[in-house]
């Protein structure tokens, strides 16, 4: 059921896990979308399968968030959903983080996050609602379980960056209500992607762990019995998207098979 047409979505991240599995989903569901990725080949091989748009940027610089924002101005005239996913993430023990890894995790998880959140609600505030609701935009962002679940020393700078990624996303609710726009995040758990293979290669030469045993560790826990695959996100990030949602705002929704339980 195309639930999403009409609705103009950019996706940052796009290239590649939950970002790409998103798009898949949202292209079907009849969004016209705008997929933005560093990986300027990757994004657009995606675009290209998909019949969309695709943008190089680099989330980090003021400049090229402002070049990428205009995309969906200059073609359709109005952007309805913006989906905050780009991230990324680096294995370290806490004593050993060092302030460049530390700088580079947050500016592209947390900082990028919230100057592109902030670029895109400006432009939405000043738009017309969405056709059929009564919202100008909606804002999702990429959290995770990490934001609960801190106590992995190991990846201290990203479960940081993904508790400020709650902590914006509900200001930003707070926030953009009286410009009728959302604010809500997703937060996913073990995820099938190739972060995950990273944590893996990573967690493992630090303990000297087989390659995936530290998946296997991760995944055991789950209620569910499974892991979790990037179109276990991509069903909610779309429900985010579309009218059945209008009136959610500042949560954070966690897609984790059942690790956590409440936040």
């Amino acid at each position: 059921m195309a639930r999403l047409t009409g609705r103009t979505v950019l996706i940052t991240g796009a290239a590649r896990g939950i970002g790409a599995a998103c798009a898949r989903r949202l292209a079907a569901d009849g969004a016209r979308l705008v997929l933005a990725d560093l990986d300027g080949p990757g994004v657009e091989k995606l675009a290209d399968e998909l019949g969309q748009v695709a943008v190089r940027a680099d989330v980090t610089r003021t400049q090229e968030i402002e070049r990428m924002l205009e995309e969906p101005y200059r073609r359709w005239g109005r952007l309805d959903v913006l989906f905050n996913n780009a991230g990324v993430i680096r294995v370290q023990p806490l004593l050993e983080v060092t302030e460049a890894e530390w700088d580079r995790v947050l500016n592209v998880n947390l900082r990028a996050a919230f100057f592109v959140l902030q670029a895109a609600a400006r432009r939405m505030a000043r738009q017309e609602p969405i056709p059929g609701s009564e919202l100008r935009g909606k804002l999702i962002h990429t959290a995770s379980i990490a934001a609960y679940r801190g106590g992995n020393h190991l990846m201290t700078p990203y479960s940081a960056s993904k508790a400020g990624v709650v902590s914006l996303t509900r200001s930003a609710a707070q926030a953009l209500a009286p410009h009728r726009i959302t604010s809500n995040c997703v937060c996913p758990g073990a995820v099938e992607t190739a972060m995950w293979e990273q944590i893996d290669r990573e967690w493992g030469t630090l303990e000297g762990l087989a390659p995936g045993e530290a998946w296997k560790r991760r995944i055991q826990p789950i209620p569910l019995g499974r892991p979790e695959r990037p179109e276990d996100v991509a069903g909610v990030v779309a429900f985010l998207a579309g009218p059945d949602s209008d009136y959610m705002t500042g949560q954070a929704v966690n897609v984790d098979g059942g690790l956590v339980m409440g936040n």
